[in-house]
């Protein structure tokens, strides 16, 4: 069975979504919305539904796909534009909203490279994508929740490993890819420790970018903060070695 499958029956994965804090996902879910109401706006990835059905009672005709059959159950108990999809090629024509994104969503997916694309592919130009997945090339903070971004000698290894990255984007872009890390399934659940590919925010940038879009912004803060915290956490380089990858394009072509 492949990764992707297994969250295909995956009851306590929805479980798990729904006890989703709203603050988990306000700050994604906001800055997904369209510049007008009305526009068509699509969560990839969209477990219950919460996120979607946030947008639709803004006024957005709001779309969700996901992977798993009990996800999208719940979440045609909120909201009826969510679907099941088959995690590869979304069921949306070329350019048909006004912006897409996936929140924890690519960190799990089997071919991240040709999934950004495809989010792409359906954001019209001029829309929107946004894209929030963990840092697991953390080099800064406490508390980190994976084996990856744990104790000094992984953080150092990711600090090395971020600088190859950066120097693999200048001199050979055609051979960059995510890394790939073996899923770690543990009992009760969790979908953090199952991850198979080292999210980061340098890379999210650099494959959104070559799949047409120009960067608005990175940040290591995927949930609202003290705004003042926010700027200075997000000010400087350092923000691509701690917490959280939070990337917002713009598609240009």
């Amino acid at each position: 069975m492949s990764h992707q499958e297994s969250y295909r029956q995956n009851e306590d994965y929805a479980r798990f979504l729904a006890g989703w804090d709203e603050g988990f996902y306000a700050k994604y879910a906001d800055t997904l919305r369209p510049a007008r109401a009305g526009n068509r706006v699509l969560d990839v990835g969209c477990g219950v539904g919460q996120v979607a059905a946030r947008l639709a009672a803004q006024g957005f005709e709001a779309h969700g796909v996901d992977v798993s059959e009990p996800n999208i159950a719940r979440a045609r108990e909120v909201t009826p534009r969510c679907q099941l999809y088959d995690g590869k090629k979304l069921p949306f024509p070329d350019r048909h909203f006004a912006s897409a994104g996936s929140l924890n969503v690519l960190e799990h997916v089997e071919e991240p490279e040709a999934f950004l694309e495809e989010l792409v592919r359906v954001v019209e130009i001029g829309g929107q994508v946004v894209v929030s997945s963990p840092n697991f090339f953390r080099v800064l903070g406490f508390r980190d929740y994976h084996p990856r971004m744990r104790g000094l000698g992984r953080k150092w290894r990711n600090w090395k490993r971020l600088q190859e990255k950066r120097r693999q984007i200048r001199i050979e872009p055609d051979h960059v890819r995510f890394d790939r890390m073996a899923p770690i399934v543990r009992e009760p659940f969790s979908p953090d420790d199952d991850a198979i590919v080292a999210t980061n925010g340098v890379e999210i940038a650099f494959f959104l970018e070559r799949a047409g879009c120009r960067i608005e912004r990175v940040e290591c803060t995927d949930r609202y903060v003290f705004r003042p915290l926010d700027l200075a956490l997000n000010l400087t380089p350092l923000r691509h070695l701690m917490f959280n990858a939070f990337a917002v394009a713009r598609r240009v072509r």
